[in-house]
């Protein structure tokens, strides 16, 4: 008897513990539903099904939602922050590329998000817009290596150029000016957060937007952001394509060095024709040497400053030379990067390969540098 006791004890215990599990699992996972959506979300619009949306955050979060039929929908232009110039907006006129800002129902029942407010940027106009920013960075920008930065003046040096065109710029910081910094292991516009002048340091890669003086040397910044790159030339040790990684013996420190690569990384390869020939014009300092390379073009580089090297523009060289795959690089092949000096991995900006030529020339290590910045698709966004 006292046994049969014990066993019914035992099996109404356990019966408890089994309810008292799955009542706190399900206050976990109503926990976790609340928790899955945040206040509000900023992203774009990767799928549209009547009043069913999802919206992508920049960081890759997906969150699936429903439009509210009381919810407050409304259109602004790229750049605006006046609310009150929004225009009222049909949940029908919402695309999959639009940018939106998302404010969901607090009360909404556990693991379903529902919108109350919609702000949208429609894709085109912030195409439009993006478009324009990087004419106006491409004709009133300037962008180099920092030499020298006087935070009491507001001023900046900065060598821009290389070879025989190398020279220094004046840029001048006032309280109007937005002043940026790239995010770690980054290099795009969007990302970079406010940081002041004193931020900067000797060695950092400047890129700034403003008006000029009329002899080009000085320029009165209205945008500018900076970051610390890594410059690397040398030889290729290993390629992981599946791991998206490169390791290079570095010339200069004689390590070797593993760089991983990202779908922001570009990645060109120089003809050997024009390799040779900026290789000997970077190496002659000669200016006015004779037509550009065949598919080389002339003019201005693409951060509206001049880029010339011996009677053609090198910037719009290296931008025009064709692109390669990470997978198609081999074993010893001679490559000059920049990479993002993060603390734990370095992540590539350019890579440039075709350059064994270069590696003679000690003009070309500034090459890079300027290019990686005035051809970042992202500056102006």
């Amino acid at each position: 008897m006292a046994t049969m006791y014990r066993t019914n004890l035992l099996r109404q215990s356990s019966r408890q513990s089994f309810w008292m599990l799955a009542v706190f699992t399900s206050l976990l996972l109503v926990a976790a539903g609340h928790a899955q959506t945040p206040a509000r979300v900023l992203g774009t619009i990767t799928e549209v099904h009547g009043a069913n949306l999802t919206v992508k955050t920049d960081a890759g979060q997906a969150y699936p939602f429903t439009v509210a039929p009381t919810a407050v929908l409304k259109q602004i232009a790229p750049g605006e922050k006046d609310l009150s110039k929004a225009a009222a907006i049909p949940l029908t006129s919402l695309a999959t590329g639009d940018r939106v800002l998302v404010r969901f129902d607090p009360n909404a029942a556990a693991g379903s998000a529902v919108a109350l407010q919609i702000i949208a940027i429609k894709q085109a106009d912030l195409a439009k817009k993006q478009e324009a920013d990087r004419e106006d960075w491409q004709r009133r920008g300037v962008g180099g290596l920092v030499k020298s930065v006087d935070a009491a003046s507001g001023t900046i040096v900065i060598s821009s150029g290389a070879g025989a065109a190398a020279k220094m710029l004046t840029i001048h910081v006032t309280n109007a000016s937005a002043l940026r910094r790239y995010a770690p292991a980054s290099v795009q516009f969007d990302k970079a957060t406010l940081a002041p002048i004193t931020a900067i340091r000797v060695g950092d890669q400047v890129r700034a937007r403003g008006n000029k003086s009329a002899d080009g040397s000085e320029v009165t910044a209205e945008d500018l952001v900076s970051g610390s790159f890594r410059n690397i030339a040398g030889t290729v040790i290993a390629v992981d394509a599946a791991a998206s990684t490169l390791t290079v013996k570095d010339l200069a420190t004689k390590k070797s060095a593993t760089i991983k690569f990202t779908a922001a990384s570009q990645l060109h390869k120089l003809p050997d024709e024009a390799a040779t020939r900026l290789a000997s014009l970077l190496k002659s300092g000669a200016q006015g040497a004779g037509a550009p390379p065949q598919g080389a073009a002339g003019g201005r580089g693409p951060g509206g400053g001049p880029g010339g090297h011996g009677g053609f523009d090198a910037q719009s060289l290296l931008s025009h030379a064709p692109t390669v795959q990470l997978a198609e690089l081999k074993k010893g092949e001679a490559v000059m990067l920049v990479a993002t000096d993060g603390d734990s991995e370095l992540t590539a900006v350019t890579l440039l390969a075709g350059v064994a030529p270069l590696l003679e020339a000690p003009a070309a290590s500034n090459l890079l540098s300027n290019w990686s910045m005035n051809s970042g698709g992202e500056m102006g966004q």
